[in-house]
């Protein structure tokens, strides 16, 4: 199996891992009285990121790996780790708003919003892995766009109640 493959391969099960993680929090969080917004957008995010992954595995399963992209792949995940340690059981990849004041701690209280950050990021950087620079482009400004003119405004809307009362 060559790097390529292994690379792919631990991004397709971090996602599926993910997807799990955040359906059971969803879940959880929707019966303890949480409130989701914006689910009509959802189904756009996840066909775009599972178009990124399918064009990756596509155009890169038989490419080098650029060692440098790979490190700052690496970082990239450390970054992701701590993100989702400090939301804790609140992590999805949905808007869901619970009644209680919004996490301030952590990378929380560097960056408005760390998690877009990461995935930013790394939309543009995992592609670059396998020297997918056309992959990296598309996709990077796509996610920007769906970000900016759709998520983090429906994001701030849903939690602009919250950030009152602080």
């Amino acid at each position: 199996m060559t790097t390529a493959i292994l690379f792919l391969v631990f991004l397709a099960v971090q996602r599926l891992a993910e997807l799990m993680i955040a359906r059971r929090n969803t879940a959880r969080l929707l019966e303890r009285g949480a409130v989701e917004h914006g689910a009509a957008h959802y189904p756009l995010i996840v066909a775009m990121h599972a178009a990124w992954l399918v064009a990756m595995v596509v155009l890169g399963w038989d490419q080098p790996v650029h060692l440098g992209w790979l490190a700052a792949f690496a970082v990239l995940q450390v970054l992701r780790a701590w993100v989702l340690a400090t939301l804790g059981p609140r992590w999805t990849t949905r808007i869901v708003v619970l009644d209680e004041p919004l996490v301030a701690r952590g990378p929380f209280r560097l960056i408005p919003h760390p998690n877009y950050a990461v995935v930013i990021t790394e939309m543009f950087v995992a592609p670059m892995v396998l020297g997918l620079g056309s992959v990296a482009l598309f996709f990077g400004v796509m996610n920007i766009l769906v970000l900016a003119l759709i998520r983090i405004p429906a994001e701030a809307k849903a939690l602009a109640p919250l950030r009152r009362r602080d």
